[in-house]
């Protein structure tokens, strides 16, 4: 897959804009401030494709990216930012969900970022839950992973699988921005997902 060939393609403030799925989707969830932007940056080799702000609760909308033609990234609204008025909460939440509640969505998996620096939060584990019910595949890439010492970061994978629903269970990625670690895999999945499915029969 060539990383180099991606493209903004659309922002959207309300659920009732989306347009429908052209490409199969993965969409990337967390509190706001947890890097969901520079992630998206990193993975692409792009600085600023994706706007990283220094203010929690800048990306106040769903913005979809064009991946080499094969795979649309979506970038959600982070959730759980105090300081923003009641009725951007809602809205934001409102296109959170109808985004994800919408099955008529070619969505492929869930990237849900989780600061491992810190205990996941209550929202971080009601994510969790509802990916969990709804079945929607996903996995958990834990962000910041270069502020920790090797100490810390046992100590955090060992409480991450408690603090989480089916902690022991779940797909878990250390990923930095700053170091790259965990681009490679987060790169592999993306194109296991768009290898298209072989549904001849073998001789």
């Amino acid at each position: 897959m060539n990383y180099h060939n991606v493209s903004f393609l659309a922002s959207y403030g309300l659920s009732k804009q989306l347009p429908p799925s052209k490409q199969m989707e993965v969409a990337f969830a967390g509190r706001s401030n947890v890097g969901k932007s520079s992630l998206i940056n990193k993975l692409l080799g792009r600085k600023a494709l994706a706007r990283v702000s220094a203010v929690p609760g800048k990306t106040a909308t769903i913005n979809f990216y064009d991946l080499d033609g094969r795979i649309h990234l979506v970038d959600l609204p982070g959730y759980g930012y105090a300081k923003v008025a009641k009725s951007e909460k809602w809205r934001w939440a409102e296109l959170i969900e109808g985004y994800l509640n919408d099955e008529g969505r070619d969505l492929a998996l869930v990237v849900l970022l989780v600061d491992m620096r810190h205990p996941a939060t209550r929202l971080d584990v009601d994510m969790v839950n509802y990916l969990i019910e709804t079945e929607k595949p996903f996995l958990v890439v834990l962000t910041k992973a270069d502020k920790l010492n090797k100490t810390e970061r046992q100590m955090r994978l060992a409480a991450i699988a408690d603090e989480l629903p089916c902690g022991d269970e779940l797909t878990v990625l250390p990923f930095s921005s700053e170091t790259g670690e965990g681009v490679e895999t987060l790169r592999g999945i993306l194109e296991e997902l768009s290898e298209p499915e072989d549904d001849e029969d073998p001789a």
